[in-house]
C-alpha cells in the first residue's frame, strides 16, 4: 500500500514516558508532508510527460513505419515501371529490326529486279545493235552492189516513151 501525505498527517503515536517531543515530531512530520506532496507531485507531472512523451514516440513510430512501407511501395513501383520500359524499348526494338529487315528485303528485291530489267536491257540493245549491223551492212552491201551501177547506167528515155 502506497504511503499519502494524508496516511502522515492522521499518523498518531503512541506516548510513552520517555518518548519524543509532540512539537518536534508534529514538526518533522508537516516537513515530511510538503516534501512528500512536491515528491508526489512531481512524479504525477514525470508520469504525465512520460505518457505524452511515449505517445509523441508511437506517434513517430506510425509515421516511420508509413513512410518505410511508402518507400517500399515506391521503390516497387519504380522496379516496375523500370521493367516494363525495358519491355516497351525492347519491342520497340524488335519492331524497328522487323522494319529494316523489310525494308532491306525490299531493297533487295527491287535491286535484284532492276539488274534483271538492266541485264534484260543490255540484251535487247545487243539485239537491236546486231540487227542495226546487220541492217546497214545489207544496206551498205546494196549501195555497193553492181546492180545499183545498172539502175543509174539506164536509160530512162524508154520509160518517158511508155508514157
Amino acid at each position: 500500500m502506497a504511503l499519502t501525505p494524508l496516511d502522515i498527517h492522521n499518523k498518531e503515536f503512541g506516548r510513552s514516558f520517555r518518548g519524543y517531543d509532540e512539537d518536534e515530531v508534529n514538526e518533522f512530520l508537516d516537513l515530511v508532508i510538503k516534501e512528500f506532496e512536491i515528491l508526489i507531485r512531481e512524479k504525477k507531472e514525470l508520469e504525465e510527460k512520460m505518457y505524452e512523451s511515449s505517445e509523441r514516440l508511437g506517434h513517430f513510430a506510425n509515421i516511420e513505419e508509413t513512410l518505410s512501407k511508402t518507400i517500399i511501395v515506391a521503390q516497387e513501383t519504380a522496379d516496375e515501371v523500370k521493367a516494363n520500359a525495358k519491355k516497351e524499348s525492347q519491342l520497340i526494338l524488335k519492331e524497328a529490326e522487323k522494319n529494316a529487315d523489310r525494308i532491306i528485303n525490299e531493297a533487295l528485291s527491287k535491286s535484284r529486279r532492276i539488274t534483271m530489267e538492266i541485264e534484260e536491257l543490255k540484251k535487247q540493245a545487243s539485239i537491236y545493235r546486231a540487227r542495226f549491223r546487220t541492217l546497214l551492212e545489207a544496206q551498205l552491201e546494196m549501195i555497193q552492189n553492181d546492180d545499183w551501177d545498172k539502175v543509174t547506167d539506164h536509160d530512162f528515155e524508154q520509160l518517158d516513151l511508155a508514157k
